[in-house]
């Protein structure tokens, strides 16, 4: 068995995915790191994991991007949330009562989000949505956003939600087509 180690960040550089995902995808596969000191972080504890490891989580990666299934749950296989392409979502939050309320954001599962959501928010609704990566998300906010009244985080009050529809389509039309 081969005993070279390799450092989770070093795996998600490798593997062009947040260490987070590494993270998730190791769990999933039952792989667990191992921590050492390592003198190029600044005396750090960094986890590494095996290069036969670091192999199998490569691998479920290339079969969650390669497998043929349909938009919905390509987030969510196996338990596997990929956390770095998802969609912005342009959601009411009371249509009848606050028309001009709503909520702005990034999911990577838009039915899971909502239905959280919908714990406080019980009449909310889906106006619509958009593929997204999450790097884009606080300047798609900041966008498609600007002259609405801040309220919260991610939820803002306009004079008309017609405005922020039409800011959210324009920004993503401009922006590179996600595969």
């Amino acid at each position: 068995m081969n005993d070279e180690m390799i450092s989770v960040i070093e795996a998600g550089r490798q593997l062009e995915r947040r260490k987070s995902t590494i993270f998730k995808v190791m769990k999933r596969l039952g792989i667990h790191s191992q921590k050492r000191r390592d003198s190029s972080s600044g005396n750090q504890v960094v986890a590494y994991l095996t290069v036969a490891d670091f192999v199998r989580v490569k691998d479920a990666l290339a079969a969650v991007s390669s497998a043929n299934i349909d938009e919905e749950e390509s987030n969510n296989v196996d338990g596997f949330v990929s956390a770095e392409v998802g969609v912005f979502y342009l959601i009411q939050l009371e249509p009848e009562h606050d028309p001009f309320r709503f909520k702005v954001g990034f999911a990577a599962n838009l039915n899971d989000r909502l239905r959280v959501l919908k714990c406080s928010a019980p009449f909310s609704t889906v106006v619509n949505s958009w593929k997204c990566r999450r790097l884009w998300e606080k300047t798609a906010i900041d966008c498609v956003t600007f002259g609405c009244e801040r309220l919260h985080t991610e939820v803002f009050r306009c004079s008309t939600l017609e405005s922020v529809l039409a800011r959210c389509d324009q920004f993503f039309k401009i922006m590179p087509p996600i595969q």
